[in-house]
């Protein structure tokens, strides 16, 4: 099986390429290594899929049409988990016509060669951030016609344009919305890692709003086991949430931290920035009749593991 994965040099990327590896899959990575965060970190997720005769890695770029398609002449491309994007709901506030580029014309570019070159089966890396402020618990059905930022509205738009190529082309895809996924390798714009580098090190951290706000933190080897468990299944066109099922309120969350780096935070209040929305809390009902899957990790459990790595690896 040669399985193709955008941004698989990431961090749920490059998990997901270790584990398709061990599972005796054939690997196409595929990423940009962009300065979002620090392209090193990327250089170092993936030194254990160099080490495989069954990765091959393609440094470029998905917004440009004609690598992409050398790259599925070159490799029997069987199916696609299109995972690369531009991330963070408050820098696409900032650049909006980046966002539009890579998250969108990405999208369309692989579901082009998708189209061309007859894929079985197209995995996308959606995002909860779709739901924006609605109720809770959020449900794949549920209206999501309000997102808050351009990174949502982007996902949002590439849904709709997945469904278009499944409805057109019979191509089978699964967008898997994925609820705030943390763990070793961790993203470093993130929660998990900046607040623990921060009450690591000592420093101010910005809190937002009154530490009430809350996010369905999902841990990462069981969204890479959820990833996995669509690989077979080939639906026709599916949405479906990927999350722990269990909203953590932020104070809670860094108290977690504070315990496990027998540190104390330095917090400075501040108001909650547009785009942030108040509460992911992930209706998994869905991915448990589909994929028979089901979270398993504790965030208790999961933040111990990810702050060892964080010490052992980034300090």
């Amino acid at each position: 099986m040669n399985i193709l994965v955008t941004g698989g040099a990431g961090f749920i990327g490059s998990h997901l390429c270790e584990a398709l590896l061990n599972k005796g899959t054939n690997v196409i990575c595929v990423d940009d290594f962009n300065n979002y965060y620090n392209p090193n970190f990327k250089e170092d997720n993936i030194k254990i899929g160099l080490k495989s005769k069954n990765f091959r890695l393609y440094r470029t770029d998905i917004t440009g049409i004609k690598n992409l398609k050398l790259i599925f002449q070159k490799n029997k491309v069987e199916k696609i988990i299109h995972l690369a994007a531009r991330a963070g709901v408050r820098a696409s506030i900032n650049d909006p016509v980046l966002y539009e580029k890579v998250n969108v014309l990405g999208t369309l570019n692989l579901l082009e060669l998708a189209k061309q070159f007859k894929i079985k089966n197209f995995i996308f890396g959606s995002s909860s951030s779709i739901y924006g402020n609605t109720k809770v618990p959020f449900e794949e059905d549920c209206n999501t016609d309000k997102q808050i930022s351009p990174y949502a509205a982007t996902k949002k738009a590439a849904e709709l344009i997945c469904y278009t190529y499944s409805h057109l082309y019979n191509i089978p895809i699964t967008c898997l919305r994925l609820f705030t996924v943390y763990g070793p390798r961790g993203r470093p714009d993130m929660a998990p890692y900046m607040f623990t580098e921060l009450i690591y090190k000592g420093k101010e951290l910005n809190v937002f709003g009154d530490g009430t706000t809350k996010r369905d933190y999902t841990y990462i080897t069981d969204i890479i086991k959820g990833i996995l468990s669509v690989l077979d299944k080939e639906f026709k066109y599916e949405i479906i949430n990927l999350g722990n099922s269990n909203p953590i309120e932020l104070n809670h969350f860094i108290s977690i931290i504070e315990k496990n780096l027998g540190k104390k935070a330095k917090i400075k209040k501040m108001p909650i920035p547009p785009g942030d929305v108040l509460i992911t809390y992930s209706n998994i009902k869905k991915a448990k009749k589909m994929l028979n899957w089901q979270p398993k990790v504790k965030i208790e459990d999961g933040m111990k593991s990810f702050i060892e790595w964080y010490k052992n690896e980034r300090t």
